[in-house]
């Protein structure tokens, strides 16, 4: 008999439920965690229509409880970071740097949301006598759940809560890892943020670290607008709606700039703004798609003039063993803020509350917390 807890599944068809699960003791490759906090962001809400029955939630933190025999790098009472991109170590894309888009771990890169096959065996999680996929390998939106070692990071900060670990693994590591490791943005340059919800915000806060002269905000909100001065923004511009493509909005960018901005990174996850950051970069710029826009969009090519580079990084090029460690010691150094994006906190019978709230945009950041 394995552990019984609670969890939320969705039927693949736009509905979810919290119901009791069954999680066993892990095979001799995987770890079973203990969830304490859970990050929210729409990709969770996404899932809840991807055609399967899974458990919820790609962002987690918690402690690990019991280890499989061949586990070598943690032990019971870690505290852990979960890491949705996990990697092999030994395909082309892992030799050449590129972990995140491992071809036969990474649950986006190597073959879709969800269960990857060869790599996460679902047996080990069952309701009602059946076996049960976990979101992106992970779902952490549970009590507890088996993952594999690559999915765990230590949290060595004594500081660092659960609820502000568990949203470094996808919101922070997404905006953070675009600027530093995707653009590489440069001292001293102008950048562009374009949306400031928890993604804009942890792009802010990348540029800050990489010390950039100038970070313009934008945003049709006022209030993100002022969470995003107190981030790290230098300027913040109040967009309008109307305002198509923001071409408007990349004007104002051009007079406080001189001839637009180095830099420019759209977080919007509004198809209709894909091409946006172009209108805000100079010649020789570079726009940054960041939010994951996947739909068909039609783009002016005009925008690209002249020598324009336009990039669509994934999960920010995370490398988990080097970047969360990383953003870690900048918390701790108070070089980066992480607490203060969490706008609230739910339990997981609330999660219906978090997914409303998540909807109609009132949080930077909400967490589901378990006791």
């Amino acid at each position: 008999m394995g552990i019984l807890c609670k969890a939320a599944i969705t039927d693949g068809s736009g509905n979810f439920e919290v119901g009791e699960i069954e999680v066993g003791d892990p095979k001799e490759d995987e770890v079973l965690v203990k969830l304490k906090a859970a990050g929210l962001c729409h990709t969770d809400y996404d899932s809840l229509s991807w055609g399967k029955q899974l458990i919820i939630g790609h962002e987690g933190s918690g402690v690990v409880v019991k280890t499989g025999k061949d586990i070598k790098g943690f032990v019971p009472g870690d505290k852990v970071i979960l890491n949705w991109a996990m990697h092999c170590g030994h395909c082309f894309q892992c030799r050449h740097g590129n972990q995140h888009l491992c071809e036969v771990a990474s649950p986006v890169a190597a073959g879709g949301n969800g269960y990857t096959p060869g790599h996460a065996d679902p047996s080990g999680t069952q309701r009602n006598g059946s076996p049960l996929l976990r979101s992106f390998n992970i779902g952490t939106l549970s009590e507890y759940t088996l993952v594999k070692e690559s999915a765990l990071v230590k949290n060595h900060s004594e500081k660092l809560s659960f609820p502000a670990a568990s949203i470094i693994s996808c919101g922070v590591m997404t905006g953070y890892g675009s600027v530093v490791n995707a653009a590489k943005v440069m001292p001293g340059s102008s950048v562009v943020v374009l949306g400031t919800g928890g993604v804009g915000l942890n792009v802010i806060q990348g540029a800050k670290v990489a010390r950039a002269g100038m970070i313009i905000a934008i945003d049709v909100n006022p209030n993100r607008l002022t969470m995003a001065r107190a981030f790290g923004a230098t300027y913040t511009l109040l967009a309008d709606k109307n305002d198509k493509g923001l071409l408007n909005a990349a004007q104002q960018v051009r007079q406080l700039t001189e001839r637009g901005a180095d830099y420019a990174f759209e977080c919007t996850a509004i198809p209709e703004l894909g091409a946006a950051p172009l209108a805000m970069v100079r010649n020789a710029g570079m726009a940054v798609q960041v939010s994951g826009i996947e739909q068909e969009i039609t783009i002016d090519m005009n925008l690209f003039e002249w020598d324009k580079t336009y990039i669509n990084p994934l999960y920010g090029k995370c490398r988990p063993q080097i970047d969360f460690p990383n953003i870690i010691d900048l918390y701790d150094n108070g070089q980066i803020m992480l607490e203060e994006m969490i706008t609230r906190t739910y339990t997981i019978d609330e999660l219906d509350k978090a997914f409303d709230d998540l909807l109609g945009g009132r949080n930077a950041k909400g967490v589901v917390v378990f006791e």
